[in-house]
């Protein structure tokens, strides 16, 4: 969406949020409740994420001997149209997501996980939603309205030769990741609590449908939560990641990320939290911008204990990048997290 475009858009996205934490700041506190941490939010733009994700995560670790068995159902959608000098751009698609995320306290200080995904292209459903929403605020997409009579598109092309093209109706498995988390520190009254993360990425994507990379990465990662009053939690997240080798040929540079999320806890069982995320591009020298420039969203959601073990999360993540196309349009996700107490 043109910069001239986005003001608006922007303007009541911010005034949306203010309006929700000025109304839930006079709402009963939660004494003494702890926090679910910030959403696992990654950059869902479709080539981006071929790289190792550092999702969001709270500096909190399990406690030794707990088990957390995670799953998560994020539905994306993604619209790009680019003609440049160098490169040629034609996404319109929509990508299920489906991970499923292991967790285990090793002792009351260290935790290690790892992550299966499973991904899904297709038309999808959420179009129509999305051209009302623009209709009423900024008015459709200068990338949709290109693409409007094309059902499914996705290809991406650097003179005569393709760089990426997916199929449509095409469904495999992702490079899967693992990760560990050692806390630092303990919150305290003054301090906040800290943890260092670390991350590895093997190369087990189907790199023919663009699911995978083809090579390892490496990550590492500080996390930070802070509770303030009694009904608020601040958590903040900073991560560097390493791309190796290349993608359809094209060099990789390292991955700046980061997070800044506050949840306010309504009850013990329930929660309400606004969170932005950065991420710098993998890509460099493309041509695009779609692959060049880096990506900034928005993300609002709900956490919900079902039960004393089971909690359900549900988030939408808003595009809020001023440059045109190297966001995914917006993601809509679902997560389930069972903890086996030991």
């Amino acid at each position: 969406m043109p910069l001239s475009e986005r003001p608006g858009l922007l303007l009541r996205y911010t005034i949306h949020c203010f309006c929700l934490l000025a109304l839930l700041s006079v709402l009963p506190p939660a004494a003494g409740a702890e926090g679910f941490g910030p959403f696992p939010v990654r950059n869902f733009q479709a080539l981006d994420q071929l790289v190792l994700a550092m999702p969001g995560e709270r500096a909190t670790v399990l406690r030794k001997g707990d088990f957390d068995v995670r799953l998560e159902a994020a539905n994306t959608a993604s619209i790009a149209r680019d003609s440049e000098a160098q490169a040629e751009v034609a996404m319109k698609f929509e990508t299920i997501r489906a991970g499923l995320f292991l967790r285990y306290g090793l002792t009351d200080r260290l935790e290690l996980g790892a992550e299966i995904p499973g991904y899904h292209r297709y038309r999808g459903f959420m179009e129509g939603a999305i051209i009302g929403v623009e209709r009423g605020t900024t008015g459709v997409a200068p990338p949709r309205k290109a693409l409007q009579e094309a059902g499914y598109a996705f290809n991406i092309t650097n003179g005569a030769r393709t760089l990426f093209q997916g199929s449509e109706g095409a469904t495999g498995l992702g490079d899967i990741s693992f990760y560990g988390k050692y806390q630092i520190l303990k919150e305290t009254s003054s301090l906040p609590a800290l943890s260092v993360r670390v991350g590895v990425k093997a190369p087990t994507g189907d790199t023919g449908e663009v699911f995978g990379s083809g090579h390892p990465d490496a990550g590492i990662g500080l996390a930070l939560d802070k509770k303030f009053a009694d009904n608020w939690i601040l958590y903040a997240n900073l991560n560097g990641v390493f791309p190796t080798g290349r993608i359809a040929g094209l060099g990789l540079q390292p991955v700046v990320s980061g997070l800044v999320a506050v949840e306010y806890l309504w009850t013990e069982n329930f929660s309400i939290t606004v969170q932005f995320d950065y991420y710098s591009p993998p890509f460099h020298g493309t041509g695009t911008r779609v692959l060049d420039k880096g990506v900034t969203e928005s993300v609002l959601g709900v956490s919900y204990r079902i039960l004393p073990g089971l909690l359900w999360q549900l988030y939408g993540v808003e595009n809020l990048d001023f440059i045109t196309g190297s966001a995914a349009d917006f993601t809509l996700s679902t997560v389930l997290t069972y903890r086996f107490r030991s």
